[in-house]
């Protein structure tokens, strides 16, 4: 009888779960019991659509002092300052200087009453206080040549927008728009881009800035495990992929050197601090196509973005920084730490990348600063358009190294810090560009070092990579 009842409980409480899990189904919109997944699930960038480069037209800037003894020179007399009246109730701040020829105050005329606009008494100069910065260089539009205007103020950038109703590109967009969205466009107007836009930015940061490397006090010596143990280590953890627990247990199973997870990591950070500079300075062999693409890794729970730049043909990983944010601002970084590498810019070079905007974005920052390169955005997984078949070869190949990297990171499970994961990232990137062959490299590695190549194992390799960057350091120090 019990034992009956029994079977009966324990049948009925299984179909009571059943229920609740289907109900909680229902409430929440997906199944709360399945286990996340190792992507996001979606994490689309923003829609935008980038126009192009706009024609900049560099003022002529003048020095007042030089201006006033050429007065002098011509007429005989010195140019007198504004007289103002006395009872004027429109003045001219004291700090304020003509944006053109640096004229101070007492030169600046309040032109136009107190609406705002000013005129230098020396070099005829108009300006506002809101627009006497932009006075260095004048943006006007690619399609109809008209200066543009500023209509918005953002937090790394300034809107400029075509506001002429005849330029080619404005009516080439109203006339290519449907009976309904004409009368959508009359009713939401912001729903549609019919105008030509350029993002200005003033994002503090200086192009080419090559700066002295970071050299790390970092003393291996003082690690209790020896040279071989360190190098199998790293074998292991970076080359094969294995967790740092997996690392551990197998020093442990196959070697007998008990060793812990966190010994593992903190191997890794030293290690990593002392690669790095020896990485990012090494005087790279370049060619001439480069790729770019962003992936995800996750730091502490939460999503970030790991840029990667690559030289296609060498297979040498030239950028690697990792980001919070997609945004713009880490596109420019990347794509700098390539442009610092290279010996000379070349007059036309190319980064293949994806449809993302930021690359577009980040192409106009470097133009404000007069360094010129062209972006080909391979969109979509079917070639569409011409660029995209010329290029969809090269954006394999950078998907080829993003998948490489998962296979190696995906064992880790995210990092719980941001050191962390540059240390890791950093150390790939070390085993990636010296010590792993590739088959389209004949079986060689990208940077081919007799030094490194005439070593029969993995561990010893890496002991003398390590080596090398000591010594590297070492002598920069010297110098």
């Amino acid at each position: 009888m019990y034992p009956q009842l029994l079977t009966y409980l324990l049948e009925f409480i299984k179909y009571q779960e059943q229920i609740i899990r289907y109900l909680l189904t229902l409430l929440v919109g997906k199944n709360m019991f399945e286990k996340p997944t190792e992507e996001p699930v979606n994490m689309p960038y923003r829609k935008l659509q980038v126009d192009d480069l706009p024609i900049i037209e560099t003022i002529e800037q003048l020095d007042y002092k030089i201006l006033l003894q050429e007065y002098y020179e011509q007429h005989g007399k010195p140019l007198k300052p504004v007289q103002r009246r006395a009872n004027s109730k429109v003045s001219v701040p004291k700090s304020m200087n003509c944006p053109r020829c640096g004229a101070p105050s007492d030169f600046l005329y309040a032109n136009n009453g107190d609406k705002g606009q000013f005129q230098c008494k020396v070099c005829s100069c108009l300006f506002s206080d809101k627009n006497r910065f932009s006075k260095e260089a004048i943006l006007k539009c690619p399609h109809c040549a008209r200066t543009l205007e500023k209509i918005k103020e953002r937090k790394d950038f300034s809107v400029f927008k075509c506001k002429n109703n005849d330029c080619s590109y404005y009516q080439k967009k109203l006339q290519a728009m449907s009976p309904q969205e004409k009368k959508r466009y009359k009713k939401d107007p912001q729903a549609f881009k019919l105008r030509y836009i350029f993002r200005q930015f003033h994002i503090d940061f200086l192009p080419l800035s090559k700066q002295s490397p970071e050299l790390p006090k970092v003393d291996l010596s003082k690690i209790q495990a020896s040279p071989h143990t360190l190098g199998l280590i790293l074998t292991y953890h970076i080359n094969y992929g294995l967790s740092a627990r997996r690392t551990a247990a197998i020093m442990q199973d196959v070697h007998g050197v008990a060793v812990s997870h966190q010994t593992v990591l903190n191997y890794e950070n030293s290690v990593a601090l002392l690669l790095k500079p020896y990485v990012d300075h090494y005087p790279y062999e370049l060619s001439d196509q480069f790729c770019g693409d962003e992936t995800y890794i996750k730091v502490n729970g939460k999503w970030h973005y790991l840029f990667f730049f690559f030289d296609a043909i060498k297979k040498i990983i030239l950028s690697y920084p990792v980001s919070p944010n997609r945004d713009t601002a880490s596109a420019i970084r990347a794509i700098d730490e390539v442009l610092v590498k290279m010996k000379e810019i070349p007059k036309n070079l190319t980064f293949v990348v994806d449809g993302n905007p930021i690359y577009l974005l980040a192409q106009h920052f470097f133009a404000q600063h007069d360094i010129r390169f062209d972006v080909k955005q391979v969109i979509g997984l079917t070639n569409e358009d011409p660029v995209s078949t010329e290029y969809r070869y090269l954006k394999q190949i950078i998907e080829r190294l993003n998948r490489t990297f998962k296979g190696n990171y995906r064992s880790t499970h995210g990092f719980g810090s941001e050191q962390g994961s540059v240390s890791y990232v950093t150390l790939f990137v070390a085993y990636f560009n010296f010590l792993r062959p590739h088959a389209s490299l004949e079986g060689k590695v990208p940077v081919v070092n007799p030094e490194l190549s005439g070593l029969p194992t993995m561990p010893a390799r890496w002991t003398k990579l390590i080596g090398l960057a000591q010594r590297w350091i070492a002598e920069q120090r010297s110098a």
